[in-house]
């Protein structure tokens, strides 16, 4: 069954993979997408330049407004707000720190003119530990948001990370389901992390 959205919201957009993706199969629909590290925006622009209903914006988007300092890994698509824990460069090659970069943070509540207008949003979020932030921060948002497309952790590979079962909890709070599991992360039979889709309940 296909999702029915009005709006792709992409938060933690790196160099535009999933973008590239969702402008392929529905190039009618607008994306809007949050990236703060300036080395993957710069790629994001130059794959997705010519599309005209795509705009990027370089910020981090977390529970509160301000700046930060991102941890970048050695395969930049690990970076994170928060620090590594000891688990993560054993797990996944390459994860080590490798530098830091001073960065924007909004929370997507700030940014109303980006989706108000929209009825059936598609919110996915890939920001490595710092998913239940990016949602605390986006509760109006939400109201807006027909699905909900998140990576989520089985254990802590960032330090100080929710877990798949505290992002659950929060959108279920707020009408929201889980529809779909997809791209298990399976090491030694452990279940480390997967996408979950949220869909909205009928009537909520």
């Amino acid at each position: 069954r296909k999702c029915h959205y009005d709006l792709l919201l992409d938060v933690g957009a790196h160099q535009g993979q999933f973008s590239v993706m969702a402008h392929h199969i529905r190039p009618r629909v607008a994306i809007v997408a949050y990236e703060p590290q300036s080395a993957a925006t710069d790629k994001f622009r130059a794959v997705l330049n010519r599309a005209r209903n795509v705009t990027l914006h370089q910020v981090a988007l977390g529970d509160a407004d301000g700046d930060a300092e991102i941890n970048i890994s050695r395969r930049s698509d690990s970076s994170s707000l928060l620090a590594t824990s000891e688990d993560l460069p054993k797990l996944f090659k390459n994860t080590e720190h490798h530098s830091r970069e001073r960065v924007r943070v909004a929370r997507l509540d700030s940014f109303p003119e980006h989706w108000k207008h929209a009825e059936r949003a598609f919110l996915k979020i890939d920001v490595q530990g710092l998913e239940l932030q990016v949602l605390q921060g986006a509760t109006e948002a939400l109201k807006h948001c027909a699905y909900v497309y998140v990576e989520c952790s089985h254990v802590e590979l960032y330090k100080g990370q929710a877990l798949f079962e505290d992002v659950k909890a929060f959108l279920e709070q707020r009408g929201f389901h889980v529809s779909k599991r997809l791209n298990e992360d399976v090491i030694s039979g452990k279940l480390i992390q997967a996408d979950y889709l949220f869909e909205r309940k009928s009537g909520e």
